[in-house]
């Protein structure tokens, strides 16, 4: 089943960096009690997510906040480490938090996986991009295969 409007995030287990090292992180932590931008990527250094995708959060990170949103995270089916590296190379820190969903377990979940086998990628997420409140998916856009318009940052704030 895919996600949709009025769907709740389910209560998994995620990976993010953190000083100490890698650190598991739940799905209730990211979302009870706020409102959250949650966009997801297909891979981490790859064109289109490094160039515009997850630059475009970072770039308009405060925009976005001041529509009394607490959290923006990035997702992408990848190790914690690439995940930290990537979010490093692109000046996320205090700004968005970088997720790692490493075999796919919560993309799944979301019924939002990506089959990129025949490109010698895996299974990856779909691009898309969701705010939820308290955990309840207030909007959800899903880019069409290659597509990267309702997911930027420019059509969540146009969103909030």
């Amino acid at each position: 089943m895919t996600l949709k409007v009025g769907d709740t995030i389910p209560s998994m287990k995620l990976m993010m960096a953190t000083s100490e090292g890698p650190k598991e992180v739940s799905t209730d932590d990211i979302f009870k009690g706020k409102k959250v931008v949650l966009f997801a990527v297909p891979g981490a250094f790859t064109p289109t997510c490094s160039a515009k995708h997850l630059p475009g959060f970072v770039q308009n990170v405060d925009a976005i906040k001041a529509k009394g949103v607490d959290t923006v995270a990035c997702i992408a089916v990848n190790d914690v480490f690439v995940m930290d590296a990537w979010g490093k190379s692109q000046g996320t820190d205090g700004k968005v938090t970088m997720l790692a969903d490493g075999s796919a377990t919560f993309t799944k979940a979301l019924g939002l996986e990506l089959d990129l086998n025949a490109r010698g990628l895996g299974t990856r997420s779909q691009r898309y991009a969701l705010v939820a409140q308290d955990g309840r998916v207030t909007h959800l856009a899903v880019e069409p295969p290659g597509g990267f318009d309702v997911s930027k940052a420019e059509s969540v704030i146009a969103a909030l």
